[in-house]
């Protein structure tokens, strides 16, 4: 269907004004249609993104960036689109590369790729010891769910295909590492095929991440209860692997 139809750029964007308006041309020079979900910002991001050339939808509270995406899917399945690619609006994902992710889904038939900053030699941002050793449980996790290793389980720089993107519309969860790590296990225990590709990670071009490191341990810890004992919303499962063009 990817062949067929277009594709939808995501971008969840809380209080971005710095750096919305250089991710979104970037996105535009690829000539991909992009949607910024304004997860209920205080500053200039929405106005600064319809600069730009977004689509931006405006949430009236914040959803956390579960629920932005959520409604974003909704957007792209409404206006049928074939695929969204998620990207973050700080500027730390590489936007030329989401070429690659679309060449991915065509070559492995796969519903799910993730850019993995393990698998690049041109990541910048690597976390630090206790918040890459708890990564790294999560993705021994994933791995496990998948039948083959995933390194990046909690990296938001992927592509998500129907039938898999109208599956995350209707059922997605908003929670902290729900919309990274648990939509790969979700889909992959629902038997849609999740792959890899490396991916570069830079540093944020403006601002600092909203959550601390033992903040982070503490909500790994939880998410990681919630998979073991299947506590995440259930999406349809899937028989049929195979992408149709």
């Amino acid at each position: 269907m990817i062949n067929t139809r277009p594709l939808l750029v995501v971008v969840p964007a809380l209080n971005e004004q710095e750096t919305i308006q250089q991710v979104v041309r970037e996105i535009r020079v690829e000539q991909f249609d992009v949607l910024v979900v304004d997860d209920g910002s205080v500053d200039d991001t929405a106005h600064r993104a319809e600069e730009a050339g977004a689509l931006v939808l405006r949430l009236a509270v914040n959803l956390g960036v579960g629920g932005a995406l959520r409604a974003g899917f909704r957007f792209a399945v409404d206006h049928r689109y074939a695929a969204v690619v998620q990207v973050d609006a700080d500027g730390q994902h590489p936007v030329s590369q989401i070429h690659d992710l679309v060449a991915a889904v065509k070559q492995l038939n796969a519903h799910l790729v993730v850019g993995s900053r393990y698998l690049s030699p041109d990541s910048t941002l690597i976390p630090n010891t206790t918040r890459r050793l708890a990564m790294r449980m999560l993705s021994f996790v994933a791995s496990r769910a998948n039948g083959r290793t995933i390194t990046d389980s909690t990296s938001g720089f992927r592509i998500i295909c129907d039938p898999l993107l109208s599956e995350f519309a209707r059922e997605f969860p908003s929670y902290y590492l729900g919309d990274t790590f648990e939509s790969v296990i979700a889909a992959s225990r629902a038997g849609y095929q999740v792959s890899e590709i490396p991916a570069a990670l830079r540093h944020r071009r403006s601002g600092v991440s909203s959550v601390k490191s033992l903040q982070a341990v503490l909500l790994i810890l939880k998410v990681l209860c919630i998979t073991t004992f299947r506590l995440q919303p259930s999406i349809q499962a899937h028989d049929d692997k195979s992408l149709s063009s």
